[in-house]
């Protein structure tokens, strides 16, 4: 018996020690967790010029200059030489001007760039202007490095074809002009002349290729006689949420260093074919300044004039042939003929060459330069730009300027100055009201039974108030009836929404966008298609005293850095509040909100947001919903009656929704902290999503991803897994769990 004991307590012991083995391996071993965002390049919040007379203007970003190569007059101007000088091609035939020709807009007016021996090349020829700011170089972003970049086509023996660059630094040193010019660059003598400073000046005389002083500019500077009426309404167009330009080619560069899948049917792998996490078919989002010089458009050069590419996007891109990966913020929207004009004339009116620099009479080599060549875009140009000479601003004190029943909100708008407060009288208006003046109070004038003045789309209108300016306060308003959007505020630092009620207007009812300072209060908004209140690619926003129902999603922080959501109700949303981080975005970053004192009941109502857009995948029945986002405290809240899930955290790649190829930030909710809440009644009949996991549901639903997340609830809240780490747990021990359970959900999966 004793020696039955004996082998018995072995036995138990063994299986302890392999017990603590296996605990303290999964405690040792690193945690899975997302790369650190820069809190200085996090990409969210506005880039708005403060103080400025128009919200329209805004910080460009910093330029791709190196330490190691600083720009100046002497390298410029000999990188200008070298750029129109043959001498840095095999045959001494081609120069860079020969594809990057300064009267085309730096490109070349081809459908495909042609190399000197007739050979059509893979893709269409992209401008140089302002590739000062571009930070992934060619379509695909291969190479971050403009000195780089120059190696490329200098090399390739399809284009400028130099085989042997020991050879070409050698007859750039038998020329005593360059020798001379080389050393005034970078010192040196003869040593100065090398490849590496070839490509140096190269770029340092792209770095100068800046266009900023176009009609928009001097618009958003506060002459706005420099747009004429049909590009003010483009402009409107073009920040609209109909056809969501600005969401891509966002100001002041009017491009992204993002990629993305628009649908042109080709079979370049694009992206794909250079990042192992790249998407089949994405390129990088193109520079509009000074595009109506550039065309042929796209990555193939497949469309002819800028009708055509805003046809393109009209028609939903590739979804009009079938393609289902397309960027969600291509989706199709419709324009008349006027509307089709306006738009081609605001994008006129980012023309501006006053930097154009000169093509040299002669260079360095003697060999021939190129010619200059006629580009009739350039008269197109002239006529859209036929704004008025600049006004003085006139020089008055702030006004009051009222808006009587049956006149034009715009009118007073127009009339307006910053300082201004702008009174709406009691009664219905059919209009969208555009502001781009920053310093402007709109407010609504309720009548004797406390009803706010109404804005009627007429289920015709993108939206209700779409505005630019900074510091920007808007209240006791009545929006209804839009077909994108209530209220959309783009870019702004300071906004106020007050007293505001929303109905039935489209994606979302109230709307900042890559906006700070953002404060939301006492809303009320119902029908939204989207989000009922909804602020994206934010900074310090507070969303506040506000009723949202029947919308798909209640209260959204979307890759908005810094919130509070508190004392709100939520309910009958398809998602209560939720807090998400999503790709292919200019903001990369989605932390440090509070949600607080709100009550979020019973929020069932079936998804019926639009198809193929992101807001569709959401299954109904989630009260609070964290997703990728990190660093959240969800505190005490009353969340009851929601049939998936009262609190749920997810990965992105635990939707299903995303595949690792697409993400460009991190996927994992990290360092969340849910305390304190109330809960019943929860998870009692889960969608169908929910069911496929394979778990059962509760009062917390967790997908087991993401390190550092907490839960301190109280005895009694149901929860998957049945087990969550708390704050009373020692960090070896959430360190440990976390991995054991990553490890384990990931077994299942």
């Amino acid at each position: 018996m004793k020696k039955i004991l004996r082998v018995l307590s072995r036995i138990i012991l063994a299986l302890i020690l392999i017990v603590v083995g296996v605990f303290i391996t999964f405690a040792v071993m690193p945690a899975e967790a997302d790369p650190v965002v820069p809190l200085n390049k996090h990409g969210a919040g506005a880039s708005s010029v403060v103080p400025s007379y128009t919200g329209l203007q805004r910080s460009f970003p910093e330029t791709n200059e190196p330490a190691d190569n600083p720009t100046t007059a002497a390298k410029a101007e000999l990188g200008r030489l070298l750029f129109f000088d043959p001498i840095l091609s095999e045959n001494d035939d081609i120069s860079c001007a020969s594809c990057h020709h300064p009267d085309l807009g730096f490109s070349d007016g081809l459908v495909k760039g042609v190399g000197p021996q007739g050979v059509e090349l893979t893709r269409n020829t992209p401008t140089l202007w302002n590739v000062a700011y571009v930070q992934n170089l060619f379509w695909d972003g291969r190479l971050n490095s403009l000195e780089t970049q120059a190696e490329f086509p200098l090399t390739h023996p399809d284009e400028m074809g130099v085989s042997d660059t020991a050879a070409l630094e050698a007859e750039l040193r038998a020329n005593s002009q360059y020798a001379d010019l080389f050393d005034q660059a970078f010192t040196g003598g003869e040593e100065a002349i090398s490849l590496a400073n070839v490509e140096n000046a190269l770029a340092a005389f792209q770095r100068t290729l800046i266009s900023q002083n176009s009609p928009f500019d001097r618009y958003a500077a506060g002459e706005f006689e420099a747009l004429t009426a049909q590009q003010r309404r483009g402009l409107a167009l073009f920040r609209s949420g109909a056809t969501r330009c600005f969401e891509c080619h966002s100001a002041p560069t009017f491009a992204s260093d993002t990629f993305r899948v628009i649908g042109v049917q080709s079979i370049d792998p694009g992206r794909a074919a250079i990042a192992s996490d790249g998407v089949e078919g994405a390129f990088r989002v193109p520079t509009l300044r000074n595009i109506a010089l550039t065309s042929p458009y796209m990555h193939d050069g497949s469309f002819e004039t800028l009708e055509d590419v805003i046809e393109f996007y009209a028609d939903g891109g590739g979804l009009a042939h079938g393609q289902s990966d397309v960027d969600p913020f291509v989706n199709g929207f419709e324009l008349t003929n006027q509307e089709m004009a306006d738009m081609v004339s605001f994008l006129h009116a980012l023309t501006d060459e006053t930097s154009l620099p000169a093509i040299p009479l002669e260079v360095p080599s003697g060999l021939p330069v190129v010619a200059r060549l006629e580009n009739s875009a350039r008269d197109v140009s002239a006529a859209h730009n036929a704004g008025g000479e600049a006004k003085g601003i006139e020089n008055r004190e702030p006004q009051t300027l009222m808006v009587q029943a049956g006149e034009s909100i715009q009118a007073a708008v127009d009339r307006a100055q910053p300082g201004d407060t702008i009174l709406i009288s009691y009664g219905v208006y059919h209009e969208r009201v555009v502001i781009d003046i920053s310093d402007i109070t709109l407010e609504g004038i309720p009548n004797d039974d406390g009803a706010y003045p109404i804005i009627d789309g007429r289920d015709i209108l993108p939206e209700g108030v779409l505005s630019s300016g900074n510091n920007f306060k808007v209240g006791q308003l009545h929006v209804r009836n839009f077909t994108d959007n209530g209220i959309l505020v783009e870019g702004v630092t300071g906004v106020h929404f007050y007293d505001i009620i929303a109905e039935k207007t489209g994606a979302y009812g109230i709307y900042p966008v890559q906006s700070s300072d953002v404060l939301i209060e006492r809303m009320e908004v119902w029908l939204a298609e989207d989000a009922g209140i909804y602020a994206g690619q934010c900074e310090d926003v507070i969303v506040r005293d506000s009723v949202v129902y029947d919308n798909v999603i209640g209260i959204e922080l979307e890759n908005t850095l810094g919130g509070e959501v508190y004392n709100n109700h939520a309910y009958n949303n398809t998602t209560g509040i939720l807090l998400v981080l999503l790709p292919q975005l200019t903001s990369k970053i989605s932390a440090q909100a509070k949600v607080y004192d709100n009550l979020v009941e019973d929020n069932n109502t079936d998804n019926f947001g639009r198809a193929g857009t992101t807001v569709s995948i959401l299954p109904p029945g989630i009260g609070i919903l964290v997703l990728a986002s990190d660093q959240n405290e969800v505190f005490n809240n009353t969340v009851t009656g929601n049939k998936s899930s009262g609190v749920a955290l997810f990965s992105l790649t635990g939707t299903g929704a995303f595949d690792a190829s697409e993400l460009d930030v991190g996927p994992l909710p990290e360092g969340n902290l849910i305390y304190d809440n109330v809960y019943d009644n929860n998870g009692f009949d889960p969608d169908q999503f929910i069911r496929d996991l394979g778990i059962p549901a509760g009062d917390i639903l967790w997908d087991g991803s993401g390190g550092g997340n907490r839960f301190n609830e109280a005895a009694g809240t149901t929860s998957f897994p049945p087990v969550l780490p708390s704050d009373s747990w020692p960090e070896f021990a959430r360190h440990a769990y976390g991995n054991m359970l990553s490890w384990v959900i990931g077994l299942i999966r």
